[in-house]
């Protein structure tokens, strides 16, 4: 897809009405009936969905009833462009405005009878918080009313109410979101799961932790070190993530090219209200399992558009001592090509970041890191195991980096000397943040293969450079994902960077790469998917979506491009 020569599809709102965001501190889841033929049970919401789910993919036969029209999008699995028409001639519609206010009626009925008046609200401030983000440009929509939820059974009930008035849902954690994520394009219920936060169970015997969706990942490891449990959750998107949002966008972080993203084995199961308002564990506690398809990987990345998870059993991984190495280069190419010999190596790495000069520049004069560094083209490294195991690594690693023309090589010798190390590349956003008074960033990723990676930082800083963006590019090498932060003042400059993101996203596929390696769709690159995967696939996910939410309730306007719900 281009976006030149043409309007952007999607209007961005004027940034003169936003407040300036100050720089802070760094701180932060049949049984198989015998011979005999008993009348069977009555089939429950889920095994029918499933079932239909199972024609869709796998016989391609089989029509779901569903709330569209009379003749809804089939539900079974057909030819893309069949679909994509089907699709479009017959789009979900909501309830009336009528419909939506007795649905806030019914929520505030309920919630004042159980002395929670005060979790439920419409006032503007809000609503305000609960769809529109400091962190993202996209088009942001407010909800219509805003519910505290604290339990499976709360959210349960919040489903059953928007389900009877065709009131779709928005769920809402922690607000970290950069790609709209929790936006409200059709108004309806921001549904706060905030306040489930409790750790519910922990098994330092079986590696494991049951946690609500509102607990923070660092809060969580928090946690376990003062109960003296020598565990931790190893993915580490950023401050202020939970593991909701984590689950939903299917995230990572520094530790992914050790311990890998959400995809991986560290969500062991999920409980999850449906769209149908059933609820489902998606499998057991069991390390292994193979049992039927993962369920549980169904929802992770699903950005809450298939199920509302209220529970979540979480792998935990040894918590072990760690070193810090601080290199310098002269390009980009020379970083890639010492940090992929170095993780192919077999070297114990848990991270290998790269920050560019500008990201370095900015990380000395911000001062958020204590101390200055070359602000010349950097890995920063973290290696794992025993003391006398990374001081060898150190030795072996070095050469390596010699090698690829590395220098000012700085290896930490104590843990206070590691966390000062690593400072600078946890004070790398707020740094950048203030390389220009009053500026405000477009934050934005992508992935590509690790060998394509210094073509993507180079194209991209020349094409920043060009139109006069000031932009800074750093991220996970190890696995090549890299962030750009882009500065701009005022609607003007905004437009430009829009525009250069769309190109690098672009530039990004063209390199056999994704629109996202972390941050998630949202709606902020919803309309990348039919490029990157194809039609094939979005039909496939948009069939799964329609057999399990044939209403288009949960968080709708993200994932699904020919989904275009709308209000009546």
């Amino acid at each position: 897809m281009s976006f030149s020569g043409r309007p952007l599809s999607v209007v961005r709102r004027s940034i003169g009405s936003r407040p300036t965001l100050a720089v802070r501190s760094v701180s932060r889841a049949v049984r198989l009936n015998s011979t005999a033929t008993p009348r069977p049970p009555p089939p429950t919401v889920a095994s029918t969905a499933f079932y239909a789910l199972s024609l869709a993919l796998f016989t391609g036969a089989g029509y779901l009833i569903g709330t569209y029209s009379s003749l809804p999008p089939p539900a079974s699995l057909v030819e893309s462009s069949t679909a994509i028409a089907h699709q479009k001639a017959h789009q979900p519609k909501y309830g009336s405005h009528s419909d939506y206010t007795s649905a806030i009626s019914d929520l505030r009925t309920s919630w004042e009878a159980k002395g929670k008046g005060d979790k439920i609200s419409t006032d503007d401030a809000d609503l305000e918080s609960h769809g529109i983000s400091d962190w993202s440009y996209h088009d942001a929509k407010k909800p219509t009313v805003v519910v505290w939820v604290e339990s499976t059974e709360e959210v349960q009930e919040v489903v059953r109410i928007a389900k009877k008035w065709k009131v779709p849902i928005t769920p809402f954690s922690g607000g970290t979101s950069l790609e709209g994520h929790f936006s409200s394009p059709f108004g309806g219920i921001s549904l706060d799961i905030s306040a489930m936060d409790k750790i519910l169970r922990i098994s330092e015997a079986d590696g494991d932790v049951t946690v609500q969706p509102g607990v923070k990942w660092e809060d969580l490891n928090a946690h376990l070190a003062s109960k003296g449990v020598p565990l931790f959750f190893p993915l580490d998107p950023g401050p202020g993530a939970t593991i909701g949002g984590m689950v939903g966008t299917g995230c990572s972080g520094t530790n992914a090219v050790r311990y890998g993203t959400a995809k991986a084995e560290w969500f062991l199961n999920l409980t999850v209200v449906l769209p149908s308002g059933e609820v489902i564990k998606t499998r057991s506690r069991a390390r292994k399992s193979s049992a039927g398809w993962d369920a549980t990987k169904l929802f992770i990345g699903a950005e809450g558009t298939l199920g509302i998870v209220t529970e979540a059993t979480l792998r935990l991984a040894p918590l072990l001592p760690t070193k810090v190495a601080v290199v310098s280069f002269d390009g980009v190419e020379e970083a890639v090509r010492a940090a992929t010999e170095v993780v192919n190596a077999g070297f114990p790495v848990q991270c290998v970041e790269y920050l560019d000069g500008r990201t370095m520049h900015a990380i000395n004069q911000g001062g958020l890191a204590g101390r200055q560094y070359k602000p010349v083209d950097s890995l920063f490294f973290k290696f794992q195991g025993s003391d006398e195991a990374m001081t060898e690594v150190a030795k072996n690693v070095q050469k390596v980096i010699k090698k690829h023309g590395g220098k000012n090589f700085e290896f930490s010798k104590s843990d206070k000397e590691a966390q000062d190390l690593w400072q600078g590349r946890k004070a790398a956003l707020w740094s950048v943040l203030g390389l220009r008074d009053g500026a405000r960033v477009w934050t934005t990723d992508v992935c590509v293969p690790i060998s394509k990676l210094p073509t993507l930082v180079r194209e991209t800083t020349e094409d920043f450079e060009k139109r006069g963006i000031t932009a800074c590019h750093f991220g996970h090498v190890g696995d090549g994902n890299v962030h750009s932060l882009a500065l701009f003042s005022n609607d003007e400059e905004l437009a430009v960077v829009e525009h250069a993101v769309h190109d690098m996203v672009e530039r990004a596929i063209r390199l056999e790469g994704t629109c996202t390696g972390e941050h998630g769709v949202g709606v902020g690159k919803i309309d990348y998917l039919p490029t990157e995967l194809g039609e094939g696939t979005v039909n496939l996910m948009e069939t799964v979506k329609r057999t399990l939410d044939p209403s288009n309730l949960m968080n709708p306007g993200k994932i699904y491009p020919h989904i275009k719900p709308q209000r009546q």
